[in-house]
């Protein structure tokens, strides 16, 4: 029988921030394959996710298939558009979410992970960001664009060359993106077209890289439209979702866990042959040029 067990493994999990999201999905399907879990949560949202986890208002949706609960190892402040604290701002040193927060940047929480943990197995990046992600690509600004970048597709990188010295060979590393990078989705502004476009681009040649300098491989999952917290920004996800569920060739809803449990084959041994993939997780919508609505009289 065929089998994903990741007992004894390691993951780093960037990019959770409440139980409604594909990174919490991924790190639930580790966990229930015996993965330890490492988590990073955007600063300006730590504290109230902390207290929230804490206070039991995620429990139900901790609950493995074994009646025990997903536990993290530990929660770090993660603000992945940072390299070093000479890249951060005074301004934004100075905000109350942040100055209380110690060691946030990527090369801060990639020290902090070594120290504590000494080496992960797997990386797995469920971050983005574009603050005009509601005005068209015309109207986005060079600041907003710049932003969407860095926060959505350079922070992958940013991360694996951070965490890769820290990686076991034979470990791996997964970033989402999404059907906007290869067509177009107006309203998915802002830049995170471009972001999504340049995060599969580098999945490839990362994985090149990584899988020579590091032994590790390096694949993306493209997930279909999902209402997480993050998702809703968009201002239309609803819309998105309706759509998908009327015009793909899996005429159903997208459920998190069916991206977690990719996830978690791609990070497994069952899959040590793939890297440099794009996954399409979406119930077929990526292959559809136009709607049925075609065919409607």
């Amino acid at each position: 029988m065929l089998k994903i067990d990741l007992t004894g493994k390691r993951a780093f999990v960037a990019g959770i921030g409440d139980d409604q999201g594909f990174g919490w999905a991924i790190a639930k399907a580790l966990a229930e394959a015996g993965c330890e879990i490492v988590v990073g949560t955007w600063t300006p949202i730590l504290k109230i996710f902390k207290t929230s986890f804490e206070a039991g208002k995620f429990d139900a949706s901790r609950k493995l298939s074994d009646g025990s609960m997903m536990e993290f190892a530990k929660i770090y402040p993660l603000d992945a558009a940072f390299d070093t604290q000479d890249d951060v701002p005074e301004e934004i040193k100075e905000n109350k979410r942040y100055k209380n927060a110690e060691g946030y940047t990527v090369s801060e929480v990639a020290a902090s992970v070594k120290k504590d943990f000494g080496e992960i197995d797997f990386l797995i990046h469920s971050l983005a960001n574009a603050p005009e992600v509601k005005n068209s690509l015309l109207e986005t600004s060079r600041q907003g664009y710049l932003a969407a970048m860095s926060s959505s597709s350079y922070s992958f990188v940013s991360l694996l060359a951070h965490f890769g010295p820290l990686m076991r060979a034979g470990g791996a590393s997964i970033s989402l993106t999404y059907m906007a990078s290869e067509r177009a989705v107006p309203g998915y502004g802002g830049g995170m077209s471009s972001a999504k476009a340049a995060l599969e681009s580098d999945t490839r040649i990362l994985a090149w890289e990584a899988g020579r300098k590091f032994g590790v491989r390096v694949n993306t999952i493209s997930a279909g439209a999902l209402p997480s917290r993050a998702a809703k920004a968009i201002g239309f996800i609803e819309r998105m979702i309706e759509y998908a569920e009327k015009g793909a060739p899996l005429p159903k809803s997208l459920n998190a866990s069916e991206v977690g449990n990719t996830a978690a084959f791609l990070v497994s041994d069952l899959a040590s042959a793939i890297t440099g993939s794009i996954v399409y997780v979406d119930n077929g919508m990526h292959a559809m040029g136009v709607g049925p609505e075609i065919l409607e009289d």
